[in-house]
C-alpha cells in the first residue's frame, strides 16, 4: 500500500476557508471519468500564505491551484513567473518542474476570455471591474487584450479608480459591461450585491459575475430584471480549470 501511495499524483487548492471550492469536486469527477486512479485533487486550506513552504512538502505533489485571497500573495512563494502571470501580477496555478522548483501561472484570463466571447459576439467598446483583488488583475489583462477600455471601481479607490458612489447613469451609458470580481454575494452572503444603481441597467449591458455559488447572485439576478444579459462564472472556471490541467501535464 505504501508503494501505491508513493505513485499517487497529487492536486490541490490553496485558499482561505475553502470548503465551498469547486475546484475539488471538479478535478475528482474529471479523475473518476477518465479512469485516473492515480491522480487525487485535495484542498490546502491556509490562514497565512506562508503555510504553501509545507504544502510544497506534499510527498507526490504535480500541481496546485491558487485561490482567494491569495493570488497576489503567493508571488513571493514561487520561483518563477510565467511571462502572461508576471503581467497580470497574480497567480491562480502552479506547476512544478523536475527539480522541484515552482512556477506560477494565470489561467483565469484564459477561463475569462473564452466564457465571456460565449457571452456575446459583440463586444463593447467599455467596461467597469468591480472588486481590485487578484481575480481583477486577470480580468483587466483579458479587456486589454480585447482592446476594450476599463475602469476599476472600488470600496477604498486609489487615484485613477472609481468608487461605487461614482456610478451614475452618464458612466453606466458609456460602460456596457460590469464585471464583478468582488466576493460580495458569495454563499454563504447571497444576500449581498454590489451597490450600484441597477435602475439605470438596460437590454444593453452585460453583467458578468465570477462568483459560481450561488449561480445566479443578487448582482444577476437584478440585472436580468432590467432586460440585462447575465454571465456567472461557471464556464470560466470550468475553462481555467482545464487550463491549468493542459499546463500539468505539459
Amino acid at each position: 500500500m505504501a508503494s501505491q501511495k508513493n505513485e499517487m499524483k497529487k492536486f490541490g487548492l490553496v485558499g482561505k476557508n475553502i470548503n465551498y471550492s469547486f475546484s475539488r469536486g471538479y478535478f475528482a469527477n474529471k479523475f473518476k471519468k477518465n479512469g485516473l486512479l492515480d491522480c487525487s485533487y485535495q484542498n490546502f486550506d491556509l490562514k497565512e500564505i506562508v503555510g504553501i513552504k509545507e504544502v510544497y512538502k506534499t510527498q507526490g505533489l504535480k500541481g496546485l491551484n491558487v485561490t482567494i485571497p491569495f493570488k497576489k500573495e503567493v508571488l513571493p512563494f514561487l520561483d518563477e513567473l510565467s511571462p502572461q502571470s508576471e503581467k497580470i501580477g497574480a497567480v491562480n496555478t502552479i506547476s512544478f518542474n523536475k527539480n522541484g522548483g515552482t512556477t506560477g501561472h494565470n489561467t483565469d484570463a484564459h477561463g475569462f476570455l473564452k466564457s465571456l466571447t460565449e457571452v456575446t459576439e459583440k463586444l463593447p467598446m467599455s467596461a467597469l471591474i468591480l472588486g481590485t483583488g487578484g481575480a481583477s488583475a486577470a480580468i483587466a489583462f483579458t479587456l486589454e487584450t480585447l482592446k476594450i477600455d476599463f475602469n476599476f471601481v472600488s470600496r477604498n479607490p486609489k487615484q485613477g479608480q472609481l468608487s461605487y458612489d461614482d456610478i451614475d447613469t452618464e458612466i453606466l451609458k458609456v460602460n456596457q459591461l460590469i464585471i464583478n470580481t468582488s466576493p460580495v454575494g458569495t454563499f454563504p452572503n447571497i444576500d449581498k450585491y454590489p451597490l450600484i444603481p441597477y435602475d439605470k441597467l438596460n437590454k444593453s449591458h452585460i453583467l458578468f459575475d465570477i462568483i459560481y455559488n450561488p449561480l445566479e447572485t443578487l448582482f444577476l439576478r437584478k440585472g436580468k430584471e432590467m432586460g440585462c444579459t447575465i454571465s456567472n462564472g461557471l464556464k470560466m472556471l470550468e475553462y481555467q480549470a482545464e487550463k491549468s490541467w493542459e499546463i500539468w501535464n505539459e
